[in-house]
């Protein structure tokens, strides 16, 4: 199947968070424990391009994470399933209540704990900076980095493999 035809049928994406909404690093300060975690602000616009096109945007983490929640909650999207340290479980339980075939979501992932639901997406993606193992399930790796763009990147070829690029930018070109 070319990356026309998969593109084509994608209506969810649904993303990692750990090193490929952010670059992976995570530090504590501030006192009881508090994480702080750094989001690309062209990841976050592409999310909201996204969004705009009608696809659904969501996380699914194997961290539970406050950081998480503000940037979910800040973008507005769709889904948020975190904690969930078996990956698979939370895709199909995401699937399910999300009402999605594994076949309409592209997922972004960036390490082997992705691959189980990379396996089963209809358009599985990594970052630049993800381990080789993932090109053995990953249709698209990335020339950026997790949390430098990656996520804008994959963004914009699903958009424009769709058609749906340049009616979610006329807003901008005016």
């Amino acid at each position: 199947m070319s990356l026309p035809d998969i593109i084509s049928d994608i209506k969810a994406i649904v993303l990692d968070v750990d090193g490929v909404l952010t670059d992976g690093r995570i530090g504590y300060g501030g006192g009881s424990p508090r994480e702080i975690k750094f989001f690309d602000v062209r990841d976050g616009q592409g999310i909201r391009l996204a969004m705009r096109a009608g696809i659904r945007v969501g996380i699914l983490s194997g961290r539970s994470s406050q950081a998480n929640r503000v940037r979910a909650k800040e973008l507005g999207l769709s889904f948020l399933y975190e904690g969930c340290l078996d990956k698979l479980s939370g895709w199909e339980k995401l699937l399910e209540e999300q009402g999605l075939e594994p076949s309409e979501c592209m997922y972004i992932g960036d390490d082997v704990v992705d691959m189980p639901p990379m396996r089963r997406a209809g358009f599985p993606v990594t970052v630049a900076d993800a381990p080789p193992e993932l090109d053995t399930v990953a249709v698209l790796r990335t020339k950026h980095s997790g949390g430098r763009g990656a996520v804008r990147e994959a963004i914009e070829i699903l958009l424009k493999g769709q058609g749906k690029w340049d009616s979610v930018l006329e807003k901008y070109m005016l």
